[in-house]
């Protein structure tokens, strides 16, 4: 019997197209997958956010939101709600948008130049960390301020783990550190990795996250133990991005490498790769299928961005 990692081998070899859509004038900070998987949004330097419907085999540009004042550099949709997504952009705003509509639903005015946002599990709060370290919580349906929490350390990247009672920060001293949910009380603080620990991401099982470094390591945690259980080393470059699939057993993770690399969890063993002309700033898996969207540093000259997003699995061309 073919083993789990032998049998998405073989899927992968059968499934390595990618397909691009060019939807932005510059570069692309973020995407990221409804709940339901059948759309995928893009967040970008333009200042815009696209979104496009997710057809069997292909993906097609739905709306191009526009209303943030600069980049807009983080975006996620509402954990259970597939037509609600939120943007955390430079301009001092998060906008939430909610696809039904062609405009922004709400604007919420934050202290800073907002850099990292997250939706709590259940979707009554999103978070939003600005350049200062700060840290706002905001009621998702009264869209006000709930609490500010400033820290003393470089804060990177921000969640919830998937029960919602704890709230993860990855900070640029190397640690992970982990506060109480909602009292915001620390517990923990792990230490990770010698350099800047950069992103977090959490398996959608419950039973890892993993954290992408400076030092070009990602690391996996068991989150009941709160113990590292292993690495993952292929990559050379600063990890900038990570995401887990649906069922938990694939890890994706990029970086300036000029592959995307793409582990079995349970061994660490590379299973495919993806090859990519430039740096990758964000990878996304879909929450239903082995669909792969990413955007890198594409250039279509020497001096324009070409704000393209991709997505890697689909059939190969017979």
């Amino acid at each position: 019997m073919a083993t789990y990692m032998e049998s998405m081998q073989k899927h992968f070899q059968n499934n390595n197209r990618v397909r691009d859509t060019q939807s932005h004038s510059a570069k692309v900070h973020s995407v990221a997958w409804s709940c339901d998987g059948r759309r995928l949004a893009s967040g970008s330097f333009d200042k815009t956010v696209c979104v496009y419907t997710l057809e069997r085999d292909r993906l097609s540009k739905e709306n191009t939101f526009r209303g943030h004042g600069d980049s807009v550099d983080q975006l996620c949709w509402h954990p259970k709600h597939p037509d609600h997504l939120v943007t955390a952009s430079g301009d001092k705003t998060i906008r939430i948008w909610d696809t039904r509509c062609s405009r922004s639903v709400a604007s919420v005015n934050t202290k800073g130049e907002n850099i990292n946002i997250c939706w709590s599990p259940d979707g009554s709060t999103i978070a939003v960390g600005n350049k200062e370290d700060l840290v706002t919580f905001i009621d998702a349906r009264t869209h006000r301020s709930r609490t500010d929490e400033q820290f003393k350390y470089e804060v990177n990247e921000i969640s919830w783990n998937n029960d919602g009672d704890l709230f993860f920060l990855t900070s640029g001293q190397g640690t992970i550190n982990i506060l109480s949910y909602p009292a915001l009380k620390p517990l923990h603080s792990l230490t990770a990795h010698p350099a800047n620990c950069i992103c977090i991401e959490f398996d959608p099982v419950g039973t890892y996250f993993a954290t992408g470094s400076a030092d070009a390591l990602v690391s996996l945690w068991d989150l009941s133990e709160l113990v590292c259980v292993r690495t993952f080393s292929r990559l050379d470059w600063p990890v900038r991005t990570l995401s887990f699939s649906y069922d938990g057993q694939l890890l994706a993770s990029a970086s300036e490498d000029l592959v995307i690399d793409i582990a079995m969890v349970e061994t660490g063993e590379k299973v495919t790769e993806i090859p990519c002309d430039t740096p990758t700033f964000t990878v996304a898996w879909h929450p239903k299928r082995h669909l792969l969207a990413y955007a890198c540093d594409d250039k279509h000259d020497r001096d324009r961005d070409s704000g393209t997003v991709k997505v890697f699995g689909f059939p190969t061309d017979p």
